[in-house]
């Protein structure tokens, strides 16, 4: 999977000093929208479903999946982007423990079938022993190279 971002020129490092989620989200979305894979619209309404639903994208500690809905008309073409955020975003905070994510995997959905098997490979890599934590200490595109030739994902 981590071969798929580097082949399809999806990776990117923020070195913006982000606080809000929603500009964390848009900023996700850089490649896929410079790709011409999506448009602005799916940015704003995957903003628009976290607002309503929480922080639902935060799959676990540290990672971030934003996505909408399959149905979205701001989609043009199926595929995933890696964004490596400078710091933490915070998407919620309750008392004393926060749901922050700085590794954001973008979706975007036009075929279901090949969403569906994008999702699979990314959702077994993330199962990956290490790999979260080693993307975290990522703050380039070489150490990222490092860590998919590492694992051979």
């Amino acid at each position: 999977m981590l071969q798929y971002f580097l082949e399809n020129d999806l990776v990117y490092y923020s070195e913006k000093e982000i606080t809000d989620w929603k500009e964390a989200i848009q900023e996700s979305c850089t490649q896929l929208l410079q790709k011409k894979i999506i448009d602005q619209s799916y940015v704003e309404e995957i903003i628009q479903c976290v607002n309503q639903h929480g922080p639902y994208i935060v799959i676990v500690p540290g990672v971030a999946m934003p996505h909408s809905s399959e149905k979205s008309k701001g989609v043009h073409d199926t595929a995933i982007s890696f964004t490596k955020m400078k710091n933490p975003i915070v998407f919620e905070s309750e008392g004393e423990e926060e749901i922050t994510a700085s590794l954001f995997f973008t979706l975007a959905a036009k075929d279901s079938e090949a969403h569906m098997r994008n999702i699979q490979r990314l959702s077994e890599m993330l199962m990956t022993d290490g790999i979260i934590e080693q993307l975290i200490q990522t703050h380039s595109l070489e150490e990222f190279k490092a860590v998919e030739k590492e694992y051979n994902l």
